[in-house]
């Protein structure tokens, strides 16, 4: 099965993006009569047979439309960048795979890179998504301070978390949270969050986890919350 994204869906007819388009005709070479399914990463399948195989602007016609259900917990990763942007971007990637649901850039005391180009990552998760067969396309907000999702009322009812270094933790991630719930986890950069912001989280009702005995890289820290969310809920 191949997925091909396309925004702004009216059927019964679809056009798709030269992008896609190229993907189609060029890549996997299919053809007039061919069937293919298309996500608007809104949670909707469309089954489509082309009737136009155009490298610059292929025509669908939908056969028929799945409503796929969304889950019943919210992953919201929000991560310092890293140094590297390749870092992030392969980060982006397998959350993706293994699903989330959104991502905020996070800019701390002690980050590296307070600018990240998000037209690319949000082409890595498109691109994941397909891969990985998801039909909802995880949303990616560009750099915010840390204070002002420690002060956001956004995530009243959330369970929020905090993983850092420390040697005393005696929380782990899976052990805290609860399935089944919206769950706002904090990753800081490579030089981890400074004790005052820390101070400041958890005077903001987040509880400090840990992810494991071992000190792991941003990235994997980002990576790792997301699996044992996935984990807890499956």
């Amino acid at each position: 099965m191949q997925l091909f994204f396309q925004e702004n869906i009216s059927p019964p007819l679809i056009t798709l993006e030269p992008d896609e388009s190229k993907h189609l005709c060029r890549v996997l070479r299919k053809k007039q009569g061919d069937h293919v399914f298309v996500t608007n990463g809104e949670g909707t399948l469309f089954e489509c047979v082309i009737l136009e195989a155009n490298p610059k602007k292929t025509s669908l016609k939908v056969l028929n439309t799945t409503e796929v259900e969304p889950d019943n917990f919210h992953i919201h990763l929000a991560i310092a960048p890293t140094k590297s942007p390749d870092r992030m971007e392969w980060m982006v990637e397998k959350i993706t795979e293994i699903g989330f649901h959104e991502i905020t850039l996070l800019e701390t005391m002690n980050s590296e890179r307070i600018y990240l180009k998000t037209d690319r990552l949000e082409k890595k998760i498109i691109s994941a998504c397909k891969q990985s067969l998801k039909y909802r396309i995880p949303t990616l907000h560009s750099i915010s301070k840390l204070d002002e999702i420690l002060d956001s009322e956004e995530f009243a009812g959330y369970q929020k978390f905090i993983a850092y270094v420390d040697e005393n933790h005696d929380h782990h991630l899976f052990d805290s949270a609860d399935p089944n719930g919206k769950y706002l986890i904090l990753i800081g950069p490579e030089g981890d969050f400074d004790p005052v912001e820390i101070k400041k989280a958890l005077a903001s009702g987040f509880k400090p986890v840990s992810l494991g005995e071992a000190r792991l890289r941003t990235e994997t820290a980002g990576l790792a919350a997301v699996q044992m969310l996935q984990t807890l809920n499956r």
